[in-house]
């Protein structure tokens, strides 16, 4: 939890960094020390002048030492749904195929895997949407909480908000002063606890539907990729069919992997590149682990 964020919430969308530097210095925020306020105001404001050759330096230096900070366009909730569709799809029915590969007749992988896929994206997407659904229910009733809470005992709600600033050290007057500033607006009051004392904010809306969607294309569509051989090939060519299902996965797995690592560490830099190889790597073996099972268990009934 921020406190700069916090301090936004409050008192509005201005940055508390953004204030003169006099004013910084005379009614300090978040510093005792006003020589330490001081010296975090030139940080932020830039204050700190180096030569313009160094500066370069610094900044190329930084730019492969932090992960990628660009701005995300895609919600990480919809991203999270993705991943859980996708490396369920990539792995389960890949290690089915593998194993009816070993009856010898590419229908019954055909006719099997389709139907495991099918089955499987259905019950992914309810589990999707059950959980979504969960969710906003455990919101609903906590916003019931908090409602009872600030109308019926004001002094309790002032006391949470006091505990939630106490790691910060604050001097008495701030903190009287935001107190007093959440207690004008019971809804600002709810929404500020919402927020920052039960860490739960509120559900999307739809986002039942876009969860469940989103699982089930991932898992069919994550599936599916080791079938297609099998449709290509003659009904007792298993093998040839196999061994290009095979190929096939070990490059989704792969990507899949890298990709996944890559979109939470960032895209530049050679550590992130590390990463991104060893996730892929990492995702490469589950699936020959899980497609081993499947051959070995089925070699064994058959």
């Amino acid at each position: 939890m921020s406190l700069v964020s916090i301090v936004r919430f409050v008192f509005g969308s201005r940055s508390v960094i953004s204030r003169e530097r006099s004013d910084a210095l005379s009614d300090p925020l978040l510093y005792e020390d006003p020589e330490s306020a001081l010296s975090t105001t030139q940080r932020l404001s830039g204050a700190t002048n180096f030569p313009q050759e160094q500066e370069e330096q610094i900044k190329e230096k930084t730019q492969e030492a932090l992960p990628d900070y660009a701005p995300r366009r895609w919600d990480p909730r919809i991203v999270s749904d993705a991943i859980i569709g996708l490396s369920d799809g990539l792995t389960v029915p890949f290690a089915l195929s593998a194993g009816l590969s070993a009856l010898g007749n590419t229908q019954v992988v055909i006719f099997g895997g389709l139907a495991e896929l099918i089955a499987g994206a259905i019950s992914m997407g309810l589990g999707g949407y059950l959980a979504a659904r969960s969710e906003a229910e455990f919101y609903e009733a906590t916003l019931s909480r908090t409602r009872l809470l600030v109308l019926n005992s004001p002094c309790e709600a002032s006391s949470l908000i006091r505990s939630l600033f106490a790691p910060y050290r604050l001097q008495p007057s701030v903190l009287d002063a935001i107190v007093s500033s959440l207690a004008i607006s019971p809804h600002l009051l709810v929404d500020f606890l919402m927020r920052f004392h039960h860490e739960n904010p509120k559900p999307a809306y739809g986002r039942a539907y876009i969860s469940a969607i989103t699982i089930a294309a991932g898992y069919f569509f994550g599936g599916i990729l080791p079938l297609l051989p099998y449709f290509f090939v003659d009904i007792n060519d298993v093998g040839r069919a196999f061994w290009w299902s095979v190929a096939v996965m070990i490059v989704a797995l792969f990507t899949f992997g890298y990709a996944k690592t890559c979109l939470v560490e960032g895209w530049k830099g050679t550590s992130n590149m590390t990463k991104g190889v060893r996730g892929a790597i990492q995702m490469v073996g589950v699936g020959g682990v899980a497609a081993s099972a499947a051959m070995f268990l089925v070699k064994a009934f058959n």
